[in-house]
């Protein structure tokens, strides 16, 4: 069955009497006619799935009027209105927009802070009587998880998780829809989709790849085309016919679920029913067995026929006494370097273990996996023996984990496999039991299906699980080399999971060790091993893995091989160490490419005690890695989380510059006025543009969000501004600009203006009197240089 849900909500409310500025979801509560009013138009057109007016209804959006304590008066009016208006002819979907700002470590907002927000409206909804719950128009996956998270404590009512894609395909945050898909349904949604920034054109591509990597149902709800600007009103282009002409091909590629938002009315919704009411729904095939695992922006699967997936296991304390040494004094220093060197030398997965006695185990790996995420698109395995350390690494993890590792002890099974699924991780299953280490392969396959049993009775199935045949030393058993090479084939018999286990534990005791792990690798790959875990930096291991990869036919015809470039010219540990023997500013320029804010404040004292002035650090090191880190992010090689965390080791060696070279230290390169124009509530693209200028070196002034025509060019003529920079999220706030641009000239100032945010285009931009669109916040820091360098 094809369900239809409403319009937009927002341009109806203005019609309706709602003041620029003024807060919708008061309307509720002031005038609930109109609200009921716009509910039953978009019923009589055909709506079947209605959404509340509670898009902004959180205290952490209400907190903006004053109006933080009424959550639950505010939505449960909402459910009430619906419900009135709907008169058992469609289900009432509650909406619950995103908070307008990042989570640590990309913003200020605490995971724990978003998390009590949307479960306070998620109750208020589900008390009030909801049919689903709604997550829409959210551009990071890890408050998307906040808010899943939140929804399915306070209720058991279906939740739908919309995220809103840009151009490239990807989340601003860099999370693409296969990533989103498997992350989402593996921690519970019932429905995924995407809604708003698109039109349905744009959007048939991104149904259809959530489709093809989800079982559960898929909605889409497009923008009316992408706006623009006529006679001084900002208008959508789709009209309902043409709106409605691309329902047949967003039901082909897999929705069944289909609205409007932006820019859509009653009548786009009349006209989509209509188009898709006969439609025959898509078969759609479920997503193979194969295990899944994901990061913010990158999904690695790994299956027998598909290359070896390497599992990098130095960031792991145990035998490493500097290491240990740091974790235990709250440095995560190294911890960070392992995780960026081990990705360059192939390590495809991180398993992340912070098992250091007398500290607090649950803030080490909760930090560490918030931090290693940030730095790599690694997916992350949480190591650890702790139930209350794993939840804590579970929960700051922006993606589907991998739990290291879940035995057929009692209270693994009862503590670990409930943790597993509430998270959507995946479990590497480990054949011991409370009488220990199981001696043949047969009795391992036994304690095996144990586990599995038991995780399946938890909601975990085919494709949520990795065997570990355990490895022995053979210095202590002439056997446990070939129990290891018989329990690998036994599990691809029996199970068809890919097996994986740590490597060097077969040589303990034993001269020359790199020689029989690296021959023990290759007899295991050819057995059935599929991800190993081990040490990406052995050069060994790494020509024992190309070799057998052309032997085992992974490698067609040896062409890797013979081309002799990747593995076998192993990146060394370090990638940073010659740089940093010889060219400091080559390190200080890998620092800040890696957001290495640690390491540069030290590499930037160093470069000045080695004459280098203040200019050739801001010019051959930190604006030359800013450059290449544009390239990539234009490329879609880096995302914004890396971006951000570029800018602060940068702004850190700034400071250290004005530290010691106060004389030699330039003037800020410019003054900055940004702010979010008068009606507009909305200020992330702002906050991350405003951080991104501020560590560039510009002197900025954010006067916030909603700020009228007259406070910005006071200020700016008062700073004598050499930029000033205007956002606006929404279509209807658009207009503002124009007339902040008119005031700016009419008063005389001659600052460049540079204009951006969801709903504005480079045409809208010129025909506005702008001098720059500036479509991301990279492209902003780099026109504003530009400017100032004029």
């Amino acid at each position: 069955m094809i369900h239809i849900f409403d319009g937009a909500m927002g341009t109806m409310l203005q019609e309706g009497g709602l003041k620029p500025g003024g807060c919708p979801e008061l309307m509720n509560l002031e005038q609930p006619d109109v609200v009921q009013k716009i509910h039953e138009a978009y019923i009589e057109a055909g709506a079947t799935m209605i959404e509340t007016n509670t898009f902004g209804a959180s205290a952490l959006k209400l907190d903006h009027y004053g109006l933080e304590d009424r959550v639950k008066e505010i939505n449960e009016a909402a459910v009430k209105i619906a419900r009135e208006a709907s008169k058992g002819r469609a289900k009432i979907v509650g909406s619950l927009g995103p908070t307008g700002r990042f989570i640590v470590p990309l913003g200020d907002l605490e995971f724990e802070d978003a998390y009590r927000a949307f479960y306070e409206q998620a109750k208020a909804l589900a008390d009030a009587g909801a049919d689903y719950l709604l997550f829409e128009t959210c551009i990071d996956i890890q408050e998307m998880r906040a808010g899943l998270l939140a929804a399915k404590d306070a209720t058991s009512l279906p939740i739908i998780c919309q995220l809103s894609y840009s151009e490239d395909g990807r989340t601003v945050t860099g999370t693409d829809p296969q990533t989103a898909a498997i992350t989402l349904e593996a921690l519970g949604a019932d429905i995924i989709g995407v809604n708003c920034s698109l039109g349905p054109k744009e959007l048939v591509p991104i149904v259809k790849t959530l489709a093809e990597n989800c079982s559960v149902p898929i909605s889409v709800l497009p923008n009316a085309g992408m706006p623009r600007l006529e006679n001084g009103r900002t208008i959508f282009p789709m009209g309902p016919e043409e709106f409605a002409s691309w329902g047949a091909k967003l039901v082909a590629a897999g929705a069944t679920y289909l609205g409007g938002c932006c820019g859509t009315t009653p009548a786009h919704i009349k006209a989509l029913a209509a188009a898709v009411k006969d439609l025959p729904l898509t078969e759609r095939k479920s997503p193979d067995n194969r295990l899944r695992l994901t990061s913010r922006s990158k999904t690695v699967i790994i299956d027998k026929d598909l290359a070896t997936t390497l599992i990098g296991e130095r960031i792991n304390p145990t035998g490493r006494k500097k290491l240990a040494e740091e974790i235990k004094n709250g440095s995560l220093f190294s911890v960070k370097r392992e995780a960026i060197d081990q990705v360059r030398a192939g390590a495809r997965l991180l398993d992340v273990n912070m098992g250091v006695g007398g500290i607090d185990q649950v803030k080490a790996m909760h930090d560490a996996i918030r931090e290693v995420s940030q730095i790599t698109d690694a997916p992350l395995a949480i190591d650890t023996s702790d139930t209350k350390t794993l939840e804590a690494g579970l929960r700051a993890y922006p993606g589907r984990a991998l739990i290291n590792s879940v035995s057929a002890e009692k209270e693994r099974i009862e503590e670990f496999l409930p943790l597993a699924k509430k998270y959507g991780a995946a479990i590497l299953c480990l054949p011991i039991t409370e009488d220990g280490v199981p001696k043949t392969a047969e009795d391992r396959i036994n304690v095996i299906n144990g586990i599995i049993k038991e995780a399946k009775k938890n909601g975990l199935k085919d494709g949520d699980f990795l065997l570990d045949a355990l490895v022995m030393t053979i210095s202590a058993d002439q056997n446990a080399c070939l129990e290891v090479l018989n329990t690998l084939r036994l599990y691809r018999k029996h199970f068809g999971y890919p097996a994986t286990m740590g490597l060097s534990n077969i040589s303990f005791g034993l001269p020359n060790r790199p020689l029989i792990n690296s021959t023990f690798f290759a007899m295991c790959l050819a057995a059935g091993l599929d991800a190993p875990i081990m040490n990406p930096y052995d050069e060994k291991m790494q020509e024992a893995l190309m070799a057998s990869a052309a032997l085992l036919g992974k490698d067609p015809r040896g062409i890797d091989f013979s081309r002799n470039e990747v593995n076998l010219k192993t990146p060394k540990k370090a990638a940073e160490a010659k740089p940093i023997e010889g060219d400091v500013l080559a390190a200080i320029k890998q620092a800040v490419i890696d957001g290495a804010s640690e390491s540069i404040a030290m590499l930037t004292e160093r470069a000045i005690r080695e004459g280098h002035s203040s200019n050739e650090i801001t010019e051959k090191a930190l604006t030359a890695a800013m450059n290449d880190i544009g390239i990539d992010f234009g490329a879609g090689r880096v995302f914004l989380p890396q971006v951000l965390l570029s800018a602060e080791a940068m702004r850190a060696s700034f400071q250290k510059i004005k530290e010691l070279l106060p004389a030699q230290q330039e003037a800020d390169k410019g003054t900055v006025v940004m702010a979010t124009v008068k009606g507009d509530v909305h200020d992330l693209g702002k906050n991350i543009v405003s951080a991104l200028l501020s560590n560039s070196g510009f002197k900025l002034i954010d006067l916030g969000k909603d700020v009228d025509a007259d406070t910005i060019v006071r200020t700016a003529l008062e700073k004598e501004a050499d930029i000033v920079g205007l956002s606006a999220l929404m279509t209807t706030t658009m207009t503002q600009i124009d007339k902040v641009i008119k005031k700016l000239r009419e008063a005389g100032s001659e600052a460049r203006v540079i204009v951006g945010g969801a709903a504005v285009t480079e045409d809208y931009a010129t025909s506005a009197g702008a001098d720059a669109y500036a479509n991301d916040g990279v492209s902003a820091v780099k026109i504003a240089k530009d400017f100032v360098g004029e």
